[in-house]
């Protein structure tokens, strides 16, 4: 179930855009993906984290609320206690996530939206870009689960 606040950001908010705002990509000078004999054996690390979000106007359009969000994989040597991991390749992307403001939201509506709901629309690319990279690159290939919506209901037991 979803929280009131999110239910009315969800309903105050219209996706207008998503797009790439930049990317790395490398793999370490000793390491050929093409060429490594067990790619199998490497651990593959994710990250996926909000960045920020701010409100802009946008002269004569109205408001946009924007979600920065900062999206990873690196594949690294398996792990042996008390070491840093050695870090063979990496693919990090950002991406921006646009909404348009249908209704005024107070700042923890906002937030939850940021935080709990934006990924799912900018997973899709997320999940594209690294697929494709990930073949330019001859990293191995990876199949990034799809991300399913929840129910779309309160919390709140009053407002069923």
């Amino acid at each position: 179930m979803i929280s009131a606040d999110l239910q009315k950001a969800i309903d105050g908010l219209k996706i207008e855009d998503v797009y790439l705002r930049g990317a790395f990509a490398h793999c370490s000078d000793d390491f050929d993906p093409k060429y490594a004999p067990d790619l199998a054996a490497l651990t593959v690390q994710q990250m996926h984290a909000v960045k920020q979000s701010t409100l802009v106007e946008v002269e004569g359009e109205g408001r946009l609320l924007r979600v920065f969000m900062v999206l990873g994989t690196r594949w690294v040597e398996p792990l042996r206690e008390a070491e840093d991991p050695k870090v063979l390749a990496v693919i990090e992307a950002e991406f921006v996530a646009e909404y348009r403001l249908q209704t005024e939201l107070a700042q923890n509506c906002i937030d939850e939206f940021a935080l709990k709901n934006a990924s799912y629309h900018v997973w899709p690319y997320w999940r594209e870009y690294l697929a494709s990279q990930c073949e330019r690159m001859r990293l191995p290939r990876l199949i990034m689960p799809a991300v399913q919506l929840p129910h779309h209901r309160h919390d709140d037991p009053a407002a069923e």
